[in-house]
């Protein structure tokens, strides 16, 4: 059983006519979930409340965010814009995760993804970055960790660029596990292998280029059982698609098998230690086609 959270605001935050990280892209997601699967069960997303914000973010952040009140496009960094209905949209972003995980721990639903924007796994405890406004995945695993007291949380983030800012907001959390592919050298310029946290941080950077035979072997070789030696007792997935071959952003060749697979084995390492419960939050992907492929495969897995 599959829950899919999101939420109209999510459209409403306007980027402006020439950014790839569009309204499109979330409306092309669930035109193409709703024809792949009829019989989702879908869900609204709530708010994010400010304490679940702040055990994350720093209050600076969600002044800056939630407090603005811009009349038109405000630039935070060259990439990540505020709007008159930010946020709103990322208030709807970051509680679908939260949302999801008490579904998930409360055995209401196994599964849940998030189709929802703006992303999130570049914001950093202070700061919006890299079209991303609060941290959802980090939101929604500080949320299991403090709110329903797992000890063993892990996150992958198949996202071709690093999640730095999860990795910087967990990188002292002895509770958490983050692992993460992607393409090197790339924005943000982090995500060496040499950084690795407490011990609870895995990256595996892949070359310009790279296809299905390394992404693959990153994640049997090194990520998965990086995971599964942990026994998480929740399984989070940053899912970014802009690795396929088509994306526009990056220079991977993965298509939408790659990402079948992989959330296969993901599904598998939950169905091993925590009953399925996998919460899976969209990410990157600026290609729509692709996008709309990769997602349906994605999902297509979370269910199996």
């Amino acid at each position: 059983m599959i829950q899919v959270y999101t939420h109209p605001a999510c459209l409403a935050h306007d980027t402006g006519p020439e950014h790839v990280e569009r309204p499109a892209r979330l409306s092309t997601v669930l035109r193409a979930l709703e024809t792949a699967h009829p019989d989702i069960d879908w869900q609204q997303a709530p708010r994010a409340t400010r304490g679940q914000l702040l055990r994350v973010h720093d209050e600076a952040l969600l002044a800056t965010v939630l407090e603005t009140a811009p009349h038109g496009l405000i630039p935070l960094d060259p990439d990540t814009v505020l709007s008159p209905g930010s946020g709103e949209a990322a208030l709807r972003a970051a509680g679908a995760g939260v949302a999801a995980v008490d579904a998930v721990l409360e055995s209401r639903t196994q599964r849940a993804f998030c189709a929802v924007r703006p992303p999130g796994h570049h914001a950093t405890a202070s700061a919006a970055m890299g079209f991303c406004l609060f941290n959802n995945i980090a939101v929604a695993a500080r949320h299991a960790l403090d709110k329903h007291g797992l000890e063993r949380v892990v996150i992958a983030d198949f996202d071709v660029h690093h999640g730095n800012g999860t990795q910087a907001i967990f990188a002292q959390e002895p509770r958490l596990r983050f692992a993460s592919s992607h393409q090197w050298p790339l924005y943000p310029g982090s995500g060496a292998h040499n950084e690795t946290g407490i011990g609870n941080i895995a990256n595996a950077p892949l070359p310009e280029g790279a296809g299905s035979a390394a992404f693959r072997a990153a994640w049997q070789t090194e990520l998965l059982p990086f995971l599964d030696a942990f026994k998480p007792q929740l399984v989070l997935i940053s899912a970014g698609f802009d690795g396929h071959q088509h994306d526009p952003l990056a220079n991977l060749q993965l298509d939408a098998n790659d990402y079948a697979w992989i959330t296969r084995e993901l599904v598998a390492i939950a169905n091993r230690h925590c009953g399925g419960r996998v919460v899976s939050m969209l990410e990157g992907g600026y290609d729509l086609t692709a996008l709309a492929e990769s997602s349906v495969a994605h999902v297509d897995s979370l269910r199996w």
